[in-house]
């Protein structure tokens, strides 16, 4: 049977680690991200989490039933880097524009976490507030429940899954990303037009963004979408609207 993980105030360290620091959740969460940046995905383990920390390794489990309980705690707290500061403007578009380019950027300010936990549901609390400042988001404009669900899984699946497709190209070794960035000039803008027309007539404009994420035309589009459904169930609702 699992060990039960009991709330952080019974379970905190009464006394100093041997770096003079007193062990939280929040710490551990915090060591793991530098761990993950310094050493990736495969470094993460009890042993260096413990060392690095300087307590005993074991002390993970006072907090965490193992490292994938903690995977859970760095997905939320990249959403909570996320929303950190955000404020509402009261204008839907622009509220959700910001949401996902602040998830984008939290998520590659941290690349090898963000390959790990895009995928994962935590069901921790910022998460869960999220998903409730989104989905009310949506609401406010008027649309039918159903529509709000259809659009809000688009948004967050969208905002996740370029950022972990964002973040595998980051997380790369340098010389291998370099490798990946060169091929768009050394490879496509020389292909013939002769046998690759459309290539070639579009090298040039290839070249130029191909390097750089879609994330924000595709939240572009995406709101364009949101944007003509508001606008239809608002005609249905009332005919006379303009």
């Amino acid at each position: 049977m699992a060990k039960k993980v009991v709330p952080e105030e019974a379970r905190r360290r009464r006394r100093p680690t041997r770096h003079g620091v007193v062990v939280t959740q929040q710490l551990i969460v915090e060591t793991a991200l530098r761990m993950l940046h310094e050493h990736g995905r495969d470094g993460l383990t009890v042993r260096r989490l413990g060392l690095a920390l300087g307590a005993d390794p074991s002390t993970l489990y006072r907090y965490f039933r193992g490292i994938d309980d903690l995977t859970l705690a760095i997905a939320d707290e990249l959403i909570a880097r996320a929303m950190h500061g955000r404020r509402s403007t009261g204008r839907w578009r622009t509220d959700l524009r910001e949401i996902g380019l602040r998830i984008h950027a939290a998520y590659l300010a941290h690349p090898e976490a963000a390959v790990l936990t895009a995928s994962r549901v935590s069901g921790r609390a910022n998460e869960i507030a999220g998903d409730e400042t989104v989905l009310g988001i949506l609401r406010s404009t008027g649309l039918p429940d159903a529509d709000v669900v259809r659009i809000y899984q688009a948004f967050v699946d969208q905002a996740l899954a370029f950022s972990a497709l964002d973040a595998a190209s980051l997380a790369l070794p340098e010389e291998a990303r370099a490798a990946d960035e060169r091929v768009w000039r050394a490879t496509y803008a020389e292909l013939p037009a002769r046998t690759h027309p459309n290539i070639a007539a579009l090298a040039p404009l290839l070249v130029a963004r191909m390097n750089d994420s879609a994330y924000p035309t595709a939240l572009e589009m995406l709101l364009d979408s949101a944007e003509a459904s508001i606008g239809r169930a608002r005609r249905d609702t009332d005919p006379d609207h303009a």
